[in-house]
């Protein structure tokens, strides 16, 4: 396996005192970054440049797949055996994995259904940062959760942890969903690493939390006190997705940013309500930013009979999101659980009305800026959607407040803002001890 690589933006080396309001040295880990893998990766581009702007020295470590990041922020590849990318992962073992320890066993419990990449890229995290403590002011996880976390912490660089959401939601769902005993099994066993993430969320102080939402079930999933939580929303791209005016809208398609394979998304009772749609709205189309696998979602298209009905599109840029939702009469945000809702504040951001469900946080992100719904509800989706298509004037009313809601209330640099203030909170509370 390659050694770790150190790009770009190399941080100063770390003072002895930090003055008030000097630039501070921040390390954030993550142990797959990537934006086109999900919510975290986007976090970590938008956290770290919103730091940046702010003067700040940033570093990124992560495992693959890395980042995309702003050029004035450093990137530390960590390599791992990164076996979702191996075309046989079964037979990739060599002489250099089996010499070792943390290559064999991320070999080893991929192979038997886990999902060791948090725990070993703590691991490999713990040994880089060995000698090079003194770099940094402070460490900022983007819910990696690992032990190799509480390894640097201990070696004296203060640590402040997020979580986006508990992942105990997805497993319960996920579960919930499987067809058979044996794939139930298989989701228990992959999730088997929350144990660790419990652990070590229990042993962080402070600990972020994203929504009011997220606070209540991290209490009530992981017994964390809720005193030892702070609650500081996300905000959205709000210079990228922007109103397209030159752009004309639609007045028959529906659009959704969901994985059809991911039953906390929700995306299956889109479907059904989307069905019921076409009675009333022939020429109604729905497109969905995501990939299309085997699974639920298919069989339901194809039992429902419009899988030729329902676009999917994957593998887009963030203008060419951007550019759909200027198309778009209404989107929608079906999830039956939100730790924040990227998707949603995306929408509202480029002033399209949306509907969203009351899953998880997407009430907090929403606000009155468009309409709720209860989750996992076809019926109450498809009639929130259907009043919409049938009333121009409420959605114009929505597109202007939609825009509005988020400038106001979900700009990057108040996330950071707040961010910042805890983390030299952290940084004094860790001196006076």
């Amino acid at each position: 396996m390659n050694r770790p690589e150190k790009i770009s933006g190399a941080a100063p080396q770390r003072i002895a005192e930090i003055k008030d309001g000097a630039p501070l040295r921040i390390l954030l880990p993550s142990y797959r970054s990537d934006p086109h893998t999900g919510g975290q990766g986007i976090y970590m581009r938008l956290i770290s440049k919103a730091l940046v702007d702010l003067g700040h020295h940033v570093d990124v470590i992560s495992g693959p797949p890395y980042p995309e990041l702003d050029p004035r922020i450093g990137l530390i590849k960590l390599p791992s055996l990164d076996m979702y990318a191996r075309e046989n992962p079964i037979t990739c073992l060599n002489r250099e994995i089996i010499g070792n320890k943390t290559d064999l066993f991320e070999w080893w419990s991929h192979n038997w259904g886990g999902f060791p990449e948090p725990y070993t890229f703590g691991v490999r995290m713990a040994e880089y940062m060995r000698d090079k403590i003194d770099q940094y002011d402070i460490m900022h996880d983007n819910q990696t959760l690992c032990y190799g976390m509480l390894d640097v912490r201990d070696m004296g660089l203060p640590v402040v942890g997020t979580i986006h959401h508990p992942i105990t939601k997805d497993r319960r769902i996920d579960i919930k969903h499987a067809k058979w005993p044996w794939i139930k099994f298989l989701k228990w066993r992959w999730y088997s690493f929350l144990n660790m993430q419990i652990n070590v969320a229990r042993a962080l102080d402070p600990l972020i939390v994203v929504s009011d939402s997220t606070k209540r079930d991290v209490h009530k999933d992981f017994k964390i006190p809720m005193a030892r939580m702070v609650r500081i929303h996300h905000g959205i791209d709000h210079e990228l997705f922007t109103p397209q005016p030159h752009i004309t809208r639609r007045k028959n398609r529906l659009m959704a940013t969901a994985s059809a394979d991911v039953p906390l998304k929700g995306l299956i009772y889109l479907i059904r309500a989307y069905h019921m749609l076409l009675v009333d709205h022939p020429d109604l189309e729905l497109t969905v930013v995501g990939r299309l696998r085997e699974g639920q979602t298919m069989d339901e298209l194809n039992r429902l009979g419009i899988r030729d009905r329902v676009k999917f599109i994957s593998g887009l840029s963030g203008e060419q999101i951007r550019d759909l939702y200027a198309e778009a009469t209404i989107a929608v945000s079906p999830s039956v659980y939100e730790g924040f809702g990227f998707p949603a504040g995306e929408a509202l951001s480029c002033g399209v009305p949306l509907v969203a469900t009351d899953g998880g946080s997407l009430p907090e992100v929403v606000g009155d800026a468009g309409i709720i719904v209860p989750h996992s509800n076809p019926p109450a989706l498809a009639r929130a959607i259907d009043a919409l298509l049938r009333d121009e004037n409420h959605r114009a009313e929505l597109s202007i407040k939609a825009r509005q809601h988020i400038l106001e209330n979900f700009k990057w640099e108040r996330c950071a803002r707040d961010v910042v203030q805890l983390y030299r909170q952290t940084i004094a509370a860790q001196k006076a001890a």
